[in-house]
């Protein structure tokens, strides 16, 4: 009886949450988004450019230079990547989920 219960009890704390809804719309997010895409489209071109140098014709320390400045773009991207990542636990649970549901 006492296990019947608190199954019930976590049932329904599961199933019965409370959502919450912001009715406001945020316009800085849009122009955040625009500028780092500009960003990015700029940061893409000159990588671009420095993979078109003819770098048979530069010194050792302009290469480096080079080099260092590719790195420190790159490194720029990966930060202003927002990709969503989901662990494999986080697709058992999903997939098991699922299965259970359906």
């Amino acid at each position: 009886m006492k296990r019947i219960i608190i199954k019930s009890m976590v049932v329904l704390l599961v199933v019965c949450g409370t959502n919450t809804f912001a009715n406001t719309t945020d316009k800085t997010n849009e122009k955040v988004t625009e500028e780092v895409s500009e960003k990015t489209s700029v940061l893409i071109h000159r990588i671009e450019e420095i993979k078109s140098m003819d770098k048979s014709t530069m010194t050792r320390a302009e290469k480096k230079t080079v080099k260092n400045e590719l790195k420190a773009i790159k490194r720029e991207l990966k930060q202003q990547d927002n990709g969503v990542y989901i662990s494999v636990g986080g697709v058992i649970i999903i997939v098991l989920l699922l299965i259970l549901l359906l």
